[in-house]
């Protein structure tokens, strides 16, 4: 296992990190790698990282949830963090040959922030 640290400037944004993510890996790595952020208001996702893309993206996880009027907002006041981050999933299994993420061309491995700026731990596993 490798932990990746990714900084983020905004409250939503979608983050590259596909190189990260291929540098870490095993030379000889064939099988899947595993793509977990540790957190409940980010998410990790695979798709194309053109940059209007990953603003509308963006664009669309901020319009499909609503900002306020929550019950957990009484809490710590980011329920619509929370949601957000429920729409993408905490992780993705990529395969993995010779070393490499085997992924489509378009394919990008994406860290989406959900409530930032902060910096979010990813973890990479290998399995064979």
């Amino acid at each position: 296992m490798t932990t990746i640290t990714v900084s983020t400037d905004a409250k939503t944004e979608l983050v590259d990190i596909t190189d990260r993510v291929d540098s870490v890996l095993p030379d000889d790595a064939t099988g899947t790698a595993t793509v977990f952020v540790r957190h409940t208001t980010a998410g990790i996702t695979v798709n194309e990282a053109e940059s209007a893309l990953l603003g509308d993206m963006a664009t669309f996880l901020e319009d499909a949830v609503d900002d306020s009027g929550w019950d957990h907002d009484r809490l710590d006041d980011n329920a619509d963090s929370h949601l957000r981050a429920l729409l993408i999933g905490p992780s993705e299994t990529i395969p993995v040959t010779d070393g490499r993420l085997d992924i489509g061309t378009w394919q990008s491995v994406l860290l989406v922030e959900c409530d930032g700026p902060r910096s979010r731990t990813v973890e990479v596993r290998v399995s064979e």
